[in-house]
This record gives C-alpha cells, structure tokens and sequence, in this order.
C-alpha cells in the first residue's frame, strides 16, 4: 500500500466514530452533513477555513459554495490542482446562520479532530483561511487577520500562512489580488523549506 492509500485509510478510521458527533453544540443545532475534508492525504499543502457554509453542508465537501468556487480559481491561476491539496475547517459542522465558531465548538472539533487530520496527513505548510481559522488553530482568540495575515507562525513543527478567507475577498474584491501573493507565498515555502 502507497503512503497516500495509508494516510486515506487512517483518516478514514479517524472519521469513523464522529459521523454522528455531538461532543460541542454544532452538534445539534441543525447540521445535516459532518464535513470532515477533502482531498489528497498526503498533501504538502493544507488548508483550513472557519466551518461549514449552507452549500458544504447540504454536499458534505468543504469550500464548494462561492468562497469555494473563488478558492478553486485562486488555485488555478497559481497553476495548482485543489485535488493535489487538502481542504477542511476548523470546526466540521455548519454554525447556525453562518456565524463564527465559539472557541469552545473550536477547541472541541479541534481536538478530537484537526490535531489528528494533521498529524496523519503532516503537510509541509498550512494555510489558514480568515480569522476565525488561525484564532482556532493557535488558540489565540484576540488575533486580528488584517494584523496577521501574510506573516509566518508555526503549529507544532508545521509552517502556517494566515490569509484572508475567500469570502472576505467575495465582498472586497480588491483583496483578491492579496490572497493570490499569500497562496503564491505558500507554494514558495514549499519549494523553499527552512535549512
């Protein structure tokens, strides 16, 4: 079995008990889908976003409505597949009315689920995708993203680039260009990783 058969199978195993999971509040305020990722599990480069919208929980696949579809193009006008990279979110279920996760539901979903999502797939480079992400991902709720984005923080041993999230840029186009040079950033981490 490749490494990338392995990896799927271990977060498939990880997924397994959670189909059904009610640990934080998410669970019972209306989810229909547990939105776990998508993508390559071997991945150099992940990313992961605030939570599930109203399209990604009626799919069950991570960034697929509008902020998704902006995601994919930022992808290819960087000349990159979005099934060569691993997409999920901090917390797996939709928060009512879209709102920001609670650092409770996001400390939960994080540890029962995106320590481990990371540790199996282990990418190089992680890039966050809005406010609520890097606050989530590094515990620190008071993070501005218009302070932060663009500049180098580490989870564990792993590279994170916060960037804005696509939906952020849907509503302030000018910025596109500014999530284009922070994926752009990412892929040169890769490329370029620390001696």
């Amino acid at each position: 079995m490749n490494e990338k058969a392995f990896k799927q199978q271990l977060l498939d195993a990880l997924y397994l008990p959670y189909k059904k999971c009610i640990a934080c509040p998410l669970g019972t305020l209306g989810r229909k889908s547990i939105v776990f990722g998508q993508g390559n599990p071997d991945a150099d480069l992940m990313f992961i976003g605030e939570g599930p919208g109203q399209e990604e929980d009626l799919q069950g696949v991570p960034f697929v409505g509008r902020s998704g579809q902006l995601l994919n193009r930022v992808l290819e006008i960087i000349g990159l597949k979005r099934e060569n990279v691993f997409i999920t979110n901090i917390v797996k279920c939709r928060p009512p009315d879209n709102r920001k996760p609670t650092p409770e539901e996001s400390m939960t979903c994080k540890d029962l689920l995106l320590k481990k999502q990371i540790q199996i797939i282990r990418p190089q480079v992680i890039c966050t995708l809005g406010a609520a992400a890097i606050q989530g991902l590094l515990n620190k709720y008071d993070l501005k993203i218009t302070k932060v984005r663009g500049n180098e923080y580490t989870y564990e041993d792993t590279r994170v680039l916060p960037t804005y999230h696509p939906a952020y840029v849907l509503r302030n186009p000018k910025e596109l260009q500014t999530l284009v040079k922070d994926v752009k950033t990412a892929i040169e981490w890769l490329q370029n990783p620390p001696k």
